[in-house]
């Protein structure tokens, strides 16, 4: 069967979706470089590789970018050189463009339309024909990320106020995109008319008769740490501006159905916050038990793999009535990279990040429980660890359907021959991770999961998990069957 190699279980990296990315805006507030380098701080699990600041003062927008985490970049001298009450920023994981600081964002472009920044989080793809045609028409581009075609195509917008060229510019452009934008003096933040990728709103109270303080963030957990209050999400379609004369919206597509991304429930977006207008931390611990009552089997213990598999596996306990319990302690001072041994030592990289507890686990029947199976190979050693601990039975239940298509929303999904469950029956992936047994949630138990008590039930996009599209511009060679070996 064509499952991953070797080679490949060495590049423990790739066996998990990437997160896209994290942005962030505030206007009028007085230290906005620092409220917007905090609240990416609580958005870094969004993207390690690279982040940026911009900031605006009323006359000169001022950006500051650098790789690394977000604590690495922007120590208090840096923030200083950041002047201004408007500020953007975002953490980046790349997915398209290359990975360099020439496309770490926000981006700042001097167009026609004036001084704009721009930070996105999603993934275009329409991208080749725009480019094209802005190029054609005189469009220089400084980098290789597609979040500049829109700045682009707003310079070259026939429009004559900004905030139609803005409008017109996201009514050309299809695909996945969250993005806030800044001018001189200006806040404007925007969602794709699917509604791929979150983004919500959030005010600061002023104090002493000041004016409020308006926030935007792809997750409202950065606004516990801003003590700012949630408002309300961006609309799917909905084009929002900030400026001394209070909050204006208008929609630039309303007719296009919602597809918001599953991922961000199932993996991405922490547990704190609210995503969609709903409480991860709720629909996670509805996995859980929606995977007890689709495929629960005898055990003693029920262990999460952390950290992301941790709030399924309680709402699992809780249903099945089995014990939950840390049974693999996950080191959260690895980082990025870290010295191999000269020898190579299996499974060393899964290790270094986890650790079995063997005095709970030997001589016991373990459910482990984990968001998503990629490749197989992250899987495969921890059931080795696990069994390798003294557990008597390794059995594995993940908390969403198997991943069979790419995604190109905006989520670094390897091809699709590289995915085990597109290739590859359940039992051949039982048979290949070495489990006891292994379930996957069903697709109707995930959006139930997703959606169950709301009163205006979100729609979803679930094409990595059926092939089905949102959109009509799909690369056509990453969703082709897999050759089979």
């Amino acid at each position: 069967m064509p499952v991953p190699s070797d080679v490949h279980e060495a590049e423990d990296h790739l066996d998990k979706l990437r997160e896209e990315c994290g942005v962030m805006a505030l206007y009028n507030h007085p230290d906005a470089a620092r409220m917007t380098y905090w609240g990416l701080y609580s958005l870094q699990h969004r993207g390690q590789e690279s982040g940026g600041i911009a900031t605006a003062d009323g006359e000169e927008i001022h950006d500051l970018k650098g790789m690394g985490l977000v604590s690495e970049i922007f120590t208090d001298p840096v923030l200083a050189k950041l002047p201004g009450n408007l500020a953007i920023g975002h953490t980046r994981y790349s997915t398209t463009g290359d990975s360099a600081l020439l496309n770490a964002q926000p981006i700042k472009v001097e167009s026609t339309k004036g001084l704009i920044a721009i930070a996105h989080n999603g993934n275009l793809v329409n991208l080749g024909t725009a480019r094209e045609r802005l190029e054609r028409d005189g469009a220089i581009f400084q980098t290789t990320s597609d979040s500049e075609i829109i700045v682009q195509l707003i310079a070259h917008s026939a429009e004559n106020t900004l905030v139609d060229c803005i409008a017109d510019s996201l009514g050309q452009v299809d695909g996945a995109f969250s993005i806030v934008m800044m001018t001189r003096n200006r806040i404007f933040a925007a969602r794709d008319p699917h509604g791929f990728r979150p983004l919500s709103m959030g005010r600061i109270p002023g104090t002493d008769g000041k004016p409020d303080t308006f926030v935007f963030a792809s997750e409202t957990c950065a606004f516990d740490l801003l003590h700012a209050k949630y408002e309300r999400d961006v609309e799917p379609g909905e084009l929002v501006m900030v400026s001394e004369d209070g909050v204006t919206s208008r929609y630039f597509n309303r007719e296009t159905k919602q597809a918001s991304c599953v991922f961000e429930h199932v993996y991405f977006a922490r547990p704190d916050s609210k995503i969609f207008g709903r409480w991860v931390q709720k629909s996670r611990d509805e996995m859980g038990r929606q995977l007890a009552r689709e495929s629960a089997v005898p055990v003693d213990l029920v262990v999460p793999v952390p950290d992301s598999g941790v709030t399924a596996a309680l709402g699992y306990a809780s249903e099945s009535g089995v014990p939950f319990n840390f049974g693999l302690i996950r080191n959260h001072y690895v980082g990025r990279t870290f010295i191999q041994p000269e020898q190579r030592v299996r499974d060393f990289g899964v290790r270094m990040k986890l650790n079995p507890v063997r005095a709970l686990l030997e001589g016991k029947r373990v459910m482990l429980i984990d968001d998503s199976i990629i490749r197989g190979t992250t899987s495969r050693k921890i059931v080795r660890m696990v069994r390798a601990a003294g557990a008597k039975e390794v059995h594995l239940r993940i908390s969403c359907p198997p991943t069979v298509s790419p995604c190109f929303y905006g989520v670094d999904t390897p091809h699709k021959r590289e995915l085990i469950a597109a290739n590859n029956s359940l039992e051949e992936i039982t048979r290949f991770i070495e489990a006891d047994s292994l379930a996957y949630l069903s697709l109707d138990g995930l959006l139930h999961s997703c959606t169950v008590g709301d009163a205006k039930p979100n729609r979803y996009c679930t094409a990595c998990y059926t092939g089905e599209y949102p959109t009509q511009w799909v690369d056509v060679d990453e969703i082709l069957p897999a050759a089979v070996a």
